[in-house]
């Protein structure tokens, strides 16, 4: 990946944690995986208080990314709302409850990749 494509990447995960944070979303941790996956670029963590706040940080996130004109690739796990992932082709969104979060531990999986800080 360019370094062109690789601020874009970095600019754009910025922008999402932004738009998280903005809506009260907690531990965001956005990670630029472009040096471990082929599929996809970035990755962002954030966690949610309740099932409602995720949803309502997915719908905030959803409408944000029809305003940029961003590609959607697909959103599974909203009606539980305990993991929510949203798929924007080159970043992909988790928004989980704590417990989920602990649980599948993705900061864990994800060790290698760099963090980039909001």
């Amino acid at each position: 990946m360019g370094k062109e494509k690789q601020k874009e990447i970095v600019q754009k995960l910025k922008l999402i944690g932004s738009w998280l944070e903005e809506k009260k979303g907690e531990d965001l941790l956005l990670l630029d995986v472009s040096k471990l996956s082929n599929v996809f670029e970035g990755v962002i963590l954030a966690t949610a208080s309740n099932a409602r706040h995720a949803k309502g940080l997915a719908d905030y996130i959803l409408e944000k990314v029809k305003e940029e004109n961003w590609e959607l690739l697909g959103l599974e796990g909203y009606q539980g709302g305990e993991w929510i992932l949203l798929d924007l082709n080159d970043v992909i969104v988790h928004i989980f409850l704590e417990d989920i979060r602990e649980f599948y531990n993705l900061e864990g999986f994800w060790f290698k990749a760099e963090k980039v800080e909001l």
